[in-house]
């Protein structure tokens, strides 16, 4: 989420593990003057009942429609967010600070995606739990409001656009070699969400999938699938993006998209040896005379100390 009012943006996440008995709980907030608020936590859980863990809680209020997030713990604040690539680092010499979130989300489009639905006798696809990635995802837009607090500095969304999802199943972050995740609000009248990604087995492959709201062109909240994107991408000398373009084909348009990332925090996986990272770069993003603001959610697996996606100029 983004308002342009106060100029905060943040997301928040909780990923349960209910086999591993633990939750992934993660909150970060790009502050106006460039300073991040984060905090991540691997919480106990029993079962799987409910997305509440480590002071962040996730209520479904009316399915699709209605939806209230709230926090209530501490962040470290960092000065300087590439911090993080160094976590452990990071959390000590930085400081914390005590949080809270209050948050309203309301549909601002119909949801996207979803679980596969399967026919009896259907031929279902085996798929191995250590390659599987984001299962039964859904995806959709959502308008904003609500309180933010961090230390004595404190937050009114009025205005605030974002992007709501969910998956299913598994998630390993290795399972996928590279991928570019944009969620796009230009406005509560248009607005996009896709991903570019490649595998090891076929690195000069791509795949495109996603979906695009355009108000004006189609009318009331429905969505139509992304035919294809283009994606170009301005590095600095670590390989963090501040600048990428991309072009969004439908059946019916091409939308040509060019997006300011003004504030970037470096996340780091590691499994079987493998070492992930995800940079989340808050992103102001402009189409014609519209402008409005998102994420460009960068994945890459890191080889040889390079991550292998900007090898292909994505």
């Amino acid at each position: 989420f983004f308002d342009p009012g106060c100029g905060l943006g943040g997301w928040v996440r909780m990923g349960n593990r209910p086999n591993e008995g633990y939750a992934e709980m993660t909150v970060c907030l790009y502050l106006p003057d460039g300073r991040v608020g984060f905090m991540f936590k691997r919480p106990r859980i029993e079962g799987h009942t409910a997305h509440d863990a480590g002071g962040l809680r996730f209520e479904v209020v009316e399915p699709y429609r209605a939806h209230r997030v709230t926090y209530d713990g501490r962040v470290c604040v960092l000065a300087r967010p590439r911090d993080m690539a160094e976590p452990r680092a990071a959390f000590r010499d930085n400081p914390h600070e005590p949080c809270t979130i209050a948050l309203d989300l309301t549909a601002v489009a119909r949801p996207w995606g979803g679980e596969p639905e399967w026919d009896e006798g259907d031929d279902r696809p085996e798929v191995d739990p250590e390659r599987s990635f984001a299962r039964g995802h859904t995806e959709q837009h959502m308008a904003v409001t609500g309180t933010v607090a961090v230390g004595d500095e404190r937050f009114e969304l009025s205005g605030a656009l974002g992007l709501r999802d969910h998956s299913w199943g598994p998630r390993y972050w290795q399972a996928i070699w590279w991928y570019r995740w944009l969620t796009v609000n230009l406005g509560p009248d248009l607005g996009f969400a896709l991903t570019i990604a490649g595998s090891e087995d076929a690195p000069d492959a791509r795949r495109v999938h996603g979906f695009l709201y355009d108000r004006a062109r189609h009318g009331d909240d429905r969505w139509v699938p992304v035919r294809d994107a283009t994606l170009t991408s301005d590095y600095d000398g670590d390989w963090f993006p501040r600048a990428n373009r991309v072009t969004v084909t439908t059946d019916d348009a091409t939308y040509d998209v060019r997006g300011e990332v003004w504030s970037t925090i470096p996340l780091r996986n590691r499994r079987d040896g493998m070492v992930t990272r995800i940079t989340e770069g808050m992103t102001t993003w402009t189409c014609g005379d519209l402008a409005g603001a998102g994420l460009s959610e960068y994945l890459d697996q890191i080889v040889d100390g390079v991550p292998v996606g900007t090898r292909h100029g994505i």
